[in-house]
């Protein structure tokens, strides 16, 4: 009896904040922290259609239901710090979606299709155990993202459909294991941010030198990584040496000999992921 409690306890108080969104046709939910385990301590908010922001962070959830596609007119879905190891297929069908985070859960793969958001424009992945094995095919179609952040997960390389994101303006791969970006960064034309801290980068793809990241507005961070000694000392003089610096023959010819060499050679060690959080709750 004493196990129920708690429950009941959590089923009212997440049932008192549906109720009253439902009597003040409040479009607008927030669940955070409310100790919820399961969308089933949550009845009835898969009829809320006129809902536009549904904010589940802090909780325990461990399974999204498939049912959160009933919920037509949201655009907005917060999932971070919960419990998560998939997602549901039905996600990607919402059609006004625009920003999913599911941050800070312990996501292994992502379901086949998900790249299949109609207007998505941010996605936060970051703080999962996510890598490039898993991103199903269409994963880079999302051609109206506007920010996707992989930090602290398990990737080591991003595919060269990175180039297909036309509108991306913030791309955050601090934290992984990144060993190279791929050419097609250059093609990202309007990217404005470009987080690749604490990887095992030791070259940047000179392309990266066509992308706007000088301007007041701009951000790209790059410490700690193994750099080779040319960028590292660039470096030291600022991110405006380090893009310059690319621009030249000298680096095109020293990034194309280290591609060659660096494959067969012995790649920088990873770091100890073995405490991370979304590993321990596993």
């Amino acid at each position: 009896m004493s196990q129920c409690l708690p429950v009941n306890a959590k089923m009212s108080k997440a049932k008192k904040v549906l109720d009253e969104a439902r009597e003040t046709q409040n479009r607008e939910l927030d669940l955070v922290e409310k100790g919820l385990t399961s969308f089933e301590e949550l009845p009835g908010l898969f009829n809320m259609s006129n809902i536009t922001r549904l904010t589940l962070s802090h909780n325990k959830i461990s399974v999204i239901s498939p049912g959160i596609a009933n919920l037509l007119n949201l655009e907005i879905l917060n999932l971070s710090n919960n419990q998560l190891a998939e997602l549901p297929v039905s996600l990607s069908s919402m059609p006004k979606l625009r920003i999913l985070n599911v941050s800070i859960n312990r996501l292994v793969n992502l379901p086949r299709g998900f790249g299949a958001f109609p207007v998505l424009e941010v996605l936060d992945l970051s703080y999962n155990n996510l890598s490039e094995q898993v991103l199903p095919g269409n994963f880079f179609g999302m051609e109206t993202l506007r920010a996707l952040y992989l930090g602290d997960n398990d990737f080591e390389y991003i595919p060269r459909e990175l180039g297909q994101l036309k509108n991306l303006q913030i791309l955050g791969l601090r934290d992984n294991d990144l060993l190279e970006l791929p050419r097609e960064i250059g093609e990202l034309a309007r990217l404005r941010e470009l987080h690749i801290q604490n990887n095992r980068l030791q070259v940047l793809p000179p392309e990266v030198a066509q992308l706007d990241l000088l301007s007041n507005k701009s951000v790209m961070k790059m410490e700690e990584n193994p750099w080779v000694n040319p960028i590292a000392e660039q470096y030291l003089l600022g991110i405006s040496h380090v893009i310059d610096y690319l621009k030249t023959e000298t680096y095109k010819i020293i990034y194309n000999r280290h591609m060659q060499a660096g494959r067969s050679g012995p790649p920088p060690p990873k770091a100890d992921k073995s405490k991370k959080a979304s590993r321990i709750r596993a």
